[in-house]
């Protein structure tokens, strides 16, 4: 059993790839555990769940900088993207950066006959040109090498002008201390970095944005008061971004509104710190460049399987071995890694 920050995680050791999923803290277990029971007997009341989904919605408010108004919930990163890119008008013409995950830029991509376009750039030509286009889609860390976009210069480019900023937070939240409340668009999924199972994922907006989408996936829980919306017309929506809810996937919600308040709670500078040092020093120690990233991409041959022999669980992503450092991670984790990649 691990301890870190005040939780326990039991599978931690040797555990390096949170940039696929992250492990549940030992409280997010129990809680999960005693729901599943409940479902078991037949006991479960089904808007209990309710209240993990507010304190969801409110800590991913608070870890991206912006208020629970602005907050959306659906199912997966593509499925809420996907409401944003159906409302950019025809012939919108968007930037994005080469090799960005396909989650984030295929909605826009798929709108091709509405004359969408979306454009791969450089990290550099993406701040410099933003303004030449009707909108940027990017991650704020990127998947395949943990590459960190510079969203403070974005901001400071697009500040003042029509250009619609739409930011895919699920590879930072969790471990970077951000402050995103500027862009009109921030996505997450909540089984990486924020340690919540799978099937939950948040959507800020700004007023410009949801103002112009349509709640294609109208539902009872986008109701401003949802157990009373369940049956009959006429439409009657949240007048926030409650409208675009879909129903919660309750284990998920049950699992985010656990999580994410806890991690909400945390230092985010302290956090940030501790990720980005482990990573650092594995960057320092084999001569590669550092990117203030808690994600590491390792060129070495042969890597993988090395990794797998020795019991250190990472992944590969882009012909690389990807590793990713959380807050369960300690230099126990770093100094394993590092005797078996210098072991010949």
């Amino acid at each position: 059993m691990r301890s870190a920050f005040g939780a326990e995680f039991p599978g931690a050791p040797g555990f390096l790839n949170s940039a696929t999923y992250g492990l549940p803290p030992s409280f997010l277990s129990e809680a999960l555990t005693a729901s599943l029971a409940e479902w078991q007997a037949g006991t479960m009341h089904a808007p209990s769940f309710d209240e993990p989904v507010r304190r969801g919605r409110e800590a991913y408010a608070a870890l991206i900088g912006t208020s629970a108004e602005s907050v959306a919930m659906g199912g997966s990163v593509s499925a809420l993207l996907g409401l944003v890119a159906a409302a950019v008008p025809d012939g919108a013409r968007f930037a994005t950066l080469t090799g960005e995950f396909t989650s984030t830029t295929f909605p826009f991509a798929a709108q091709a006959a509405r004359g969408v376009t979306v454009v791969e750039l450089s990290p550099d030509e993406l701040v410099t040109s933003a303004t030449d286009y009707d909108g940027v889609v990017a991650s704020v860390v990127q998947s395949s090498n943990g590459a960190v976009l510079d969203v403070d210069a974005l901001r400071d480019a697009v500040a003042g002008t029509d250009t619609v900023t739409v930011l895919d937070a699920t590879q930072a939240v969790g471990w970077k201390k951000l402050d995103l409340g500027w862009a009109d668009v921030t996505v997450a999924a909540v089984y990486k970095w924020l340690l919540a199972p799978r099937g939950t994922a948040w959507m800020s907006l700004s007023p410009r944005i949801s103002g112009a989408m349509v709640p294609h996936a109208a539902n009872w829980y986008g109701g401003e008061d949802p157990w009373s919306t369940i049956y009959g017309l006429p439409l009657r929506l949240a007048v926030d971004a409650r409208r675009f809810d879909t129903s919660p996937a309750w284990f998920g919600a049950l699992g985010a509104g656990v999580t994410l308040p806890w991690l909400a709670g945390l230092d985010a500078a302290e956090v940030e710190a501790h990720c980005v040092g482990l990573a650092n020093r594995l960057c320092a120690e084999l001569s590669l460049p550092q990117a203030d990233s808690a994600i590491v991409s390792l060129p070495i041959s042969g890597a993988a399987d090395r990794l797998a022999a020795a019991g250190i669980r990472a992944s590969v992503r882009a012909g690389a071995v990807r590793v990713g450092f959380h807050v369960y991670n300690t230099d126990d984790d770093l100094d394993h890694l590092l005797s078996v990649i210098s072991a010949r």
